[in-house]
Formats: C-alpha cells, structure tokens, sequence
C-alpha cells in the first residue's frame, strides 16, 4: 500500500462523500485510520512530563455508573478506542468535576488514541452529575464517560 498525499486525500474525500466516520485499514505492515468529526489536538505537555503510556488516577470516578440514564441528562459517550484523561497534562486540573457546568462545545476530557489527543465536547449544555470512567483508564467506543443534566 502507496501512502501518498494524493491517495489519502482521495480515501478522505470517498469517505466524506459516503458519510463513513471511521475507517481503518492495515496492509504490508501498513496501518491507517482516519477518524472523521472528532477534534484532535497534539498535548504536548504530557510528552514534555516524561509520560510514556496511561496517567495514573488521581482522583477516582464517583461512585458505580448507573446503568439506566434519567430522562432529564444525557450520557456522553466515547467515539472511539483509546485512553480516557480528565485533564490536558498530569498536574493540570480536570476539565470539569461533578457539579460543574458545562456549554456545548467545551473541552470536558481527552481520549488518547494512537498518540493523538481527541478532545471530546459536550454536546448540550448543563451540569455534570456522574463521571462515569476512572482517569487514565482505557475506554471501548461507545463507553459512557459522563452524565450530564440537561439545563
């Protein structure tokens, strides 16, 4: 498999032009993945703390996640595959804590995934009232992360 420029711009554009999200494929020891509508950011600040793989947890997930969700939140959930990080570096603050409230489009945690840090946004505003995974912890897609209430 040829990875040119040309060629990923080409299997970018038939993704988009067919709405596939995500993509992955690996041949002759080649592996790419393309994650559509995700924002993905460098963090370079856990590279420069020396952090090689999961941060350990410094403060644990409330208590056992519900398993039914209130009519009145919503769950937000992972997109994709990869490590859960309630803070942008080990010794920066959480995002957001239970209690705090959030707007559409803010920064509530990271999920690494292939060395790339994926900010995950809320999507409605309100205030979030479980966080639901334990820092530094892998994640599947689709793993609920928090509960937010509506506002």
């Amino acid at each position: 498999m040829n990875l040119d420029l040309d060629t990923l711009q080409a299997l970018a554009r038939v993704l988009t032009e067919n709405d596939i999200a995500e993509f992955e494929h690996e041949a002759d020891g080649v592996r790419v993945r393309i994650v559509r509508g995700a924002r993905t950011v460098v963090a370079p600040s856990l590279a420069a703390a020396g952090v090689a793989g999961p941060v350990p947890s410094v403060a644990p997930a409330a208590g056992p996640p519900s398993t039914e969700t209130p009519a009145d939140t919503i769950d937000v959930t992972s997109p994709f595959v990869g490590t859960f990080y309630r803070s942008p570096s080990p010794d920066a603050p959480s995002f957001v804590e239970i209690g705090s409230v959030v707007r559409p489009g803010q920064t509530i945690c990271i999920i690494e995934a292939m060395k790339l840090m994926n900010e995950i946004e809320a999507e409605c505003s309100g205030t979030v009232v479980e966080v639901l995974v334990q820092n530094g912890k892998a994640v599947e897609f689709g793993q609920k992360l928090y509960r937010i209430k509506k506002a």
